[in-house]
This record gives C-alpha cells, sequence and structure tokens, in this order.
C-alpha cells in the first residue's frame, strides 16, 4: 500500500471521474474545489479515521465540510455503488471472483451513535452497530450491511444473499448467485436453508448443538480477512458517522477500493 493511499492516480481517477455528477456551470459563489481533490479529503478521512472538522487545510483538499458535502452530493447520485459494480465486473472478466462459494459474517464495529445502532449484545450499557458482510471464495466483497448491534445475524441472510449486485463481464447474464453459502451458527435458520435451495445455492451451515461442519473454518477464513481490509479505512473500524447515509458511501467505497487493489495486484 503507498505511503499516501488517499492520493488518487490517473488510472483510478479515469475509472471514478465518468461516475461523478456534473457540478452545476452557473452555479452561485466561488469556483468550487475540484472533485479530484475532493475525493482525496474523503479518502484522507477515510483512512486517518479524524473528524471532518481537522481536515488539513493545508493538504489542499479543500475544508472537510466541502468535502463531508460532496460525499453526501456524491452518494445520492450513487456513484460508489455504481463503482463497486464495475470493478466487480472487470474481475469477474479476468476470472478473478470465486461463485463457488460466499462467506456471510458480522463482527461488533465499536459506535458512537446514530442511525442503525442499539444496544450491543456484550454490553447493553452502551449502543452500537455491526457490519454485516457477504465476500467471494476468495474474501471480495459483494454487499455490507450496516444494523444495530443487536440485530440476529440470521436476520440479514436472505439480505446480503439478495444483495449481491448484478455482476457483468462475461458473455451471458450478469451472475448474481454464488453456487454455496458458507455460515457459522449464528445463520442456523431452516427456513433459509429453503429459501436458499429455491434460489439453487446450497447452504453450508454448522448446526446449533451439533459440532461444526468439518473443515467449514478453512472455508470461510476470507470473510474475517475482508473484514481486517475493510477495517483498515479506519473510519469504518469505529463508526463516527451519524448519518447512516453517510457510512453507507464510506463503506460502498471501501469496498470498491478493496476491488480495484485486488483488480491492480492480480497475476497476469
Amino acid at each position: 500500500m503507498s505511503k499516501r493511499p488517499w492520493i488518487v492516480d490517473d488510472e483510478l481517477w479515469a475509472v471514478i471521474e465518468p461516475l461523478l455528477p456534473p457540478w452545476p456551470e452557473r452555479s452561485p459563489g466561488p469556483r468550487p474545489v475540484s472533485d479530484r481533490l475532493c475525493l482525496q479529503g474523503i479518502l484522507y478521512v477515510l483512512y486517518q479515521d479524524i473528524s471532518w472538522q481537522l481536515l488539513p487545510l493545508e493538504l489542499g483538499f479543500g475544508s472537510g465540510q466541502t468535502c463531508w458535502r460532496r460525499l453526501g452530493r456524491w452518494h445520492e447520485a450513487g456513484a460508489f455503488d455504481r463503482l463497486h459494480r464495475i470493478l466487480l465486473a472487470k474481475l469477474h472478466a479476468a476470472g478473478e471472483l470465486d461463485w463457488s462459494r460466499a462467506c456471510v459474517d458480522a463482527p461488533y464495529p465499536r459506535e458512537k451513535g446514530g442511525a442503525a445502532t442499539g444496544p450491543s449484545p456484550v454490553d447493553r450499557r452502551k449502543t452500537g452497530s455491526k457490519h454485516h458482510l457477504i465476500c467471494d471464495g476468495k474474501g471480495t466483497p459483494f454487499k455490507v450491511i450496516t444494523t444495530a448491534a443487536n440485530v440476529n445475524d440470521v436476520t440479514q441472510t436472505l439480505a446480503l444473499v439478495d444483495g449481491i449486485p448484478p455482476v457483468a463481464g462475461r458473455p451471458g447474464r450478469p451472475r448474481r448467485r454464488p453456487d454455496a453459502l458458507l455460515g457459522d451458527k449464528g445463520y442456523d435458520s431452516n427456513p433459509n436453508r429453503r429459501e436458499l435451495l429455491k434460489r439453487r445455492i446450497l447452504p453450508v451451515i454448522s448446526r446449533k448443538g451439533a459440532p461444526n461442519i468439518e473443515g467449514l473454518g478453512k472455508l470461510r477464513y476470507v470473510v474475517e480477512q475482508t473484514f481486517a481490509l475493510l477495517h483498515q479505512f479506519k473510519r469504518l473500524a469505529v463508526r463516527w458517522e451519524r448519518r447512516l447515509d453517510l457510512h453507507d458511501a464510506l463503506v460502498s467505497l471501501a469496498c470498491g477500493l478493496i476491488c480495484w487493489r485486488r483488480l491492480k495486484n492480480r497475476k497476469p
């Protein structure tokens, strides 16, 4: 990783720039900070986990308030979700997605407050939220859902599966379904198993009160690695964004950047 990972190179900017909504030509006020500089300011906050107000002006990325507003504007336009889908399609075209299985998990990020929060199961005095993640067999993130910390993992199983975006990149219809879904005992549910089978997905989920499925941990370790990658973006490891939409915007941007790294680091 670069010593300054918030710097957007020309190659990445060429992918992102067409996805951003154009700025009105006759907008009132002074000339706005360029989109590229604002994106670098957003990435600086995402990597460094500082408050928006503390974004150093000497970096030339504009004020934290400017970057914060631009983040909301881009999220409303769906820019980061489209970026994630485009990069998934590039990985799919390169044969870098493993559709033979998908993995789900949901550890607990620490939380300061805001929407989608609730009593933490490990400390009822504190409110919190957590990320629910589904990734492919190589650990590429497909979908992340943020909920209150007291939401059971099993309730989000189908939402994660159905939330996988249609991934193009190869001849035929875009793909959305893995062949199998791997989960620990927190996802044990017979109704969910039936729904997964209806979707032609084989549920490989350990049952409560029974030994774990042999070898399951060796296949599911990738989801823990993906969470480690996701929480390298320090702004996501501890959720400071009170607005859920802005937090989800940062999550979507982080997923896109993880896909970008995998695309650039793939073996020829």
